[in-house]
């Protein structure tokens, strides 16, 4: 397998490019489905839960968009989960106190059992974060955080954690690698939740873990290897499939999500939409200074009820009331909805993932759901 390209490559032909079979005449143009469980002896492999060919084609790609050596898992959540089953019993962990509620969970539940002990900042807030550090042992970062698109100073916080010698993970799930590099700012290891933008068509669950360092590589591969999370070739495939048409994806609704997010200011039922890609944003000045770009997510607080909201999205026809993030369609939830999400979100909340519908046809749909519910 080989990744097909050159450093002075651009990351939109770097996705169609990585994962590619070695080019010899009659090669595949692209890697088949790999759907073995055993392999004769003597190989690299060894064993179908320590690797498979299809699973190397699709971490070659996402290698080469992250910039590191990357390892697939059967979901984000169980990439999550081996990067802090590498901790050491009783690890400090200085993490957002609002981010996406699975990892929440699973920090408040780590902490309760006396596993790890999780220090809780504003991550919006560099000073905080920074006085968070001494003693600890992982700085778990994502920006933009889901779902409230808080923007964390990645430059400023891991070069701060790093000069102490801290690990630092950073969830680029939002952001994804044609935003920001975090490896590239000196970050150890970078997650992506594969389901989403990377995969980008709603129809499989799949995480990474990029790294530069082979200490941690080895010991996310042994953790993968022995907690048994791997990921299924025929996921993988997809996923590597998807990744071909991910710059022109997300390029697309990105665009689709800064002209919703204008208008959406402008509504008289909207009280407050948050996307740092709009200058009056308290978010933007930051996230210009290091970002490439501001995604295609946009959260927003409808002015009514928890319950009015709800009839917001089940009132729209093209916005699908749905959770999840990162397909081609416009998908929409009141994030509080959820007893995990955390109570720092408005219960008026919508996290809206923009799709790559037009956008005029997106902006009939939230604006007829908006005046549906009152």
């Amino acid at each position: 397998m080989t990744s097909q390209h050159g450093s002075e490559q651009r990351p939109e032909t770097i996705a169609i490019t990585a994962g590619r079979p070695a080019v010899t005449p009659d090669s595949a143009l692209n890697p088949p489905i790999s759907l073995n469980s055993t392999f004769t002896s003597g190989g690299p492999i060894g064993y179908g839960r320590y690797g498979n060919e299809t699973w190397t084609a699709l971490e070659a790609a996402i290698g080469a968009l992250e910039g590191g050596q990357t390892l697939s898992y059967s979901s984000g959540m169980a990439a999550v989960s081996a990067v802090f089953s590498t901790l050491p019993a009783g690890a400090k962990v200085v993490a957002s106190n609002q981010g996406y509620s699975g990892v929440m969970t699973l920090l408040g539940n780590l902490t309760t059992a006396k596993k790890i002990n999780s220090t809780l900042v504003s991550i919006v807030n560099t000073d905080e974060v920074i006085a968070a550090l001494d003693g600890a042992d992982l700085l778990w970062l994502e920006s933009p955080t889901n779902p409230s698109l808080d923007v964390a100073d990645l430059p400023a916080l891991i070069k701060a954690a790093k000069s102490r010698n801290i690990t630092v993970a950073v969830d680029n799930t939002f952001a994804t690698a044609l935003v920001q590099k975090p490896l590239s700012m000196g970050a150890d290891i970078v997650m992506n939740s594969v389901t989403k933008y990377l995969a980008g068509h709603s129809d499989l669950i799949l995480g990474s873990l990029s790294t530069n360092s082979p200490v941690h590589f080895k010991a996310l591969e042994d953790a993968r290897k022995f907690n048994g999370a791997i990921p299924g070739p025929f996921e993988a495939w997809l996923a590597l499939r998807g990744i071909r048409t991910f710059p022109i994806r997300f390029a697309r609704a990105s665009e689709n999500a800064l002209e919703l997010a204008k208008r959406l200011s402008e509504h008289p039922l909207v009280t407050r939409v948050r996307y740092p890609g709009l200058p009056t944003d308290p978010q933007h000045a930051k996230a210009k200074s290091f970002m490439k770009g501001f995604g295609a997510i946009v959260s927003f607080e409808y002015a009514g009820s928890a319950q009015a909201t709800d009839r917001v999205c089940e009132s729209s026809k093209i916005v699908t009331y749905a959770t999840s993030l990162g397909g081609v369609e416009s998908l929409w939830e009141r994030r509080r909805r959820w007893p995990i999400e955390s109570a720092s979100v408005p219960e008026s909340l919508i996290r809206l993932s923009v799709g790559c519908e037009d956008v005029e046809d997106l902006w009939a749909d939230i604006d007829a759901a908006l005046h549906a519910a009152k």
